[in-house]
């Protein structure tokens, strides 16, 4: 499990470090053109079955905090396919990685 943190004073959720790493390519690719937008998530089952949202904007302080030791490969298509949600009007959507049941686990609430 990673961590997003986000915001001062900080605010984070945890993901799994999979999950967290493929969001970070799509979230740094928005922000370094400077374009504001929503991401969303569902929680685990487990955790009440529960949705977030929150609002990233480039001049809010944004940490991707992992706790493997090692990158994980990445996965272009996952890639796209959230690149894909993130441009759309609804904003970035954590969406299951194409051939995987579940990768989006995290914690209970923020």
């Amino acid at each position: 499990m990673g961590k997003l943190i986000y915001g001062a004073p900080t605010w984070s959720v945890e993901f799994e470090d999979r999950a967290l790493a493929h969001l970070r390519i799509v979230m740094i690719a928005k922000l370094r053109r400077a374009e504001s937008f929503s991401f969303s998530w569902k929680f685990d089952a487990a955790y009440g079955s529960g949705r977030s949202s929150l609002w990233l904007h480039p001049a809010i302080p944004l940490q991707f905090e992992f706790y493997g030791g090692r990158e994980p490969a990445l996965n272009r298509a996952w890639i796209e396919e959230l690149m894909l949600t993130a441009n759309s009007p609804g904003g970035l959507e954590l969406v299951p990685e194409p051939g995987v049941a579940d990768t989006g686990k995290t914690s209970p609430r923020p």
